[in-house]
């Protein structure tokens, strides 16, 4: 599989009045030709921020990249100008933003916001744009998609905006789709179709696909490649099944603990993870997940564990993983 997006040690940081927040610190990972990769972690952890920064919409102030390398087909998109970002932006990226009530404009009907991209990226006609529209509507599974286009975005439920969005992402035929948290402010069964759909239609269309979840039901059924963030940086990475079966670090094995499963035995509790994430602006020189883990040591409080192999595809960074593996294994 040909890699089409490589992330190399990208920081991206906010400079704000209580100190400079490391967002993003020193992550790298690829995403390959048609592949489908999850970015996982809580609220804070750098996911969305590590997807603005790909597309450069980074508001400056107070945020800005800083350092690291974004290469895409061949191209790093930090060394483009404002000209040459903007055509890769919707037109070889496009990108489904988490809330899609504040992503569309309220005055401007479903018609307009969908051909608009069309005639800025591929310079095609009002007809043929217009056809275009009707066509993505369809393939989104909107109903009546020549009547829809001349509504506005209030007079579509949350689940039919959270389409437009996909269809909007869509437009101009990408190479890469990146989805920031799609399903969030829809109920379960919304959020499954619209999961099925974007699973379906990125195969259908031969589209890499990057999924940004908190979510890890989404991650096993949907991911090719999973990576674990944390604190700004990435934890642990590996396929789905590496995380889901052999969990090498002690946030991946909490977050596991604390979803609910179908397999477990009916009434067993769940496993919290103690204590409150780090103040991004105070880290240290050591792990920042130790306050939390009850597998720490004290190396753990001044040297941060590398990112290394397990085994084929699967990294941790954690100094006690062996220790881990032997507990998941038994």
């Amino acid at each position: 599989m040909a890699t089409l997006l490589d992330i190399q040690e990208l920081r991206t940081e906010f400079y704000t009045s209580a100190g400079t927040v490391r967002a993003v610190d020193r992550i790298s990972y690829t995403v390959g030709e048609g592949e489908t990769v999850a970015i996982v972690g809580e609220s804070g952890c750098g996911k969305s921020v590590s997807a603005l920064s790909v597309l450069r919409l980074i508001p400056n102030p107070p945020g800005k990249v800083v350092g690291g390398r974004i290469l895409f087909a061949g191209r790093d998109l930090l060394t483009l100008s404002d000209a040459e970002i903007r055509s890769v932006r919707g037109g070889d990226i496009g990108m489904v933003f988490q809330e899609p009530m504040t992503s569309l404009n309220p005055v401007l009907t479903i018609g307009v916001q969908l051909t608009e991209t069309l005639y800025v990226h591929r310079g095609m006609s009002q007809g043929q744009a217009e056809a275009r529209a009707v066509e993505l509507m369809g393939m989104v599974g909107i109903s009546e998609p020549q009547r829809r286009l001349r509504q506005y975005p209030h007079h579509l439920s949350g689940g039919m905006r959270q389409r437009v969005m996909i269809a909007l992402a869509l437009a101009c035929e990408p190479k890469l789709i990146i989805a920031d948290e799609p399903t969030t402010a829809l109920d379960v069964t919304i959020q499954a179709q619209i999961l099925e759909l974007m699973k379906q239609l990125t195969k259908q269309l031969g589209v890499a696909l990057i999924v940004i979840t908190h979510n890890l039901g989404v991650v096993a059924r949907y991911a090719d490649r999973v990576n674990v963030m944390y604190a700004g940086r990435i934890i642990e990475s590996g396929s789905a099944a590496q995380i889901y079966h052999h969990p090498s670090h002690p946030y991946t094995l909490g977050l596991l603990a604390s979803v609910p499963r179908m397999d477990q035995p009916r009434g067993q509790k769940l496993i919290p993870i103690q204590g409150q994430p780090p103040d991004l602006t105070r880290l240290d020189g050591g792990c920042p997940f130790r306050p939390r883990c009850r597998f720490a040591v004290d190396r753990c409080g001044f040297e941060y564990p590398p990112l290394e192999s397990i085994e084929d595809g699967h990294f941790a960074a954690c100094w006690e993983k062996s220790r881990l593996q032997r507990r998941a294994a038994s």
